[in-house]
């Protein structure tokens, strides 16, 4: 099974979770996807923050999709900013980049059963 890393901050993944599916309350901004960059996590979860002015909200999953890594974004209407229990709960994916989605990651759809069904995959 694939382990699952679940901070409210992404500031707060290290080296040691590598390989994680990590799940936060972080805003989906470049600032955040430099640290899931830093511990390289399968899949990294963000809040979309409200996506903002030109995308902000959501330019660290293109970000990460230039660097080989998964990433996707909950609706800031769907869960809380800043906690993460609240996106695993009740965040329903807004956006997510190609290499989410070839993990099967979809938008429009409840995050909680998806990271279910990804964790299950052999590490």
């Amino acid at each position: 099974m694939i382990r699952l890393r679940v901070v409210d901050s992404i500031t707060e993944l290290q080296p040691a979770d590598a390989g994680c599916i990590a799940l936060s309350g972080s805003h989906g901004g470049l600032s955040s996807a430099r640290y899931a960059l830093a511990a390289r996590p399968l899949l990294s979860v963000f809040n979309d923050a409200g996506v903002g002015l030109d995308d902000a909200g959501i330019a660290g999953l293109d970000f990460l999709q230039a660097h080989g890594l998964a990433a996707c974004a909950v609706s800031h209407m769907s869960a809380r900013i800043g906690l993460a229990a609240s996106t695993l709960e009740r965040g329903v994916v807004s956006h997510a980049n190609a290499a989410a989605e070839a993990l099967g990651i979809r938008t429009g759809q409840a995050l909680r059963s998806q990271i279910e069904q990804l964790s299950r995959r052999p590490a």
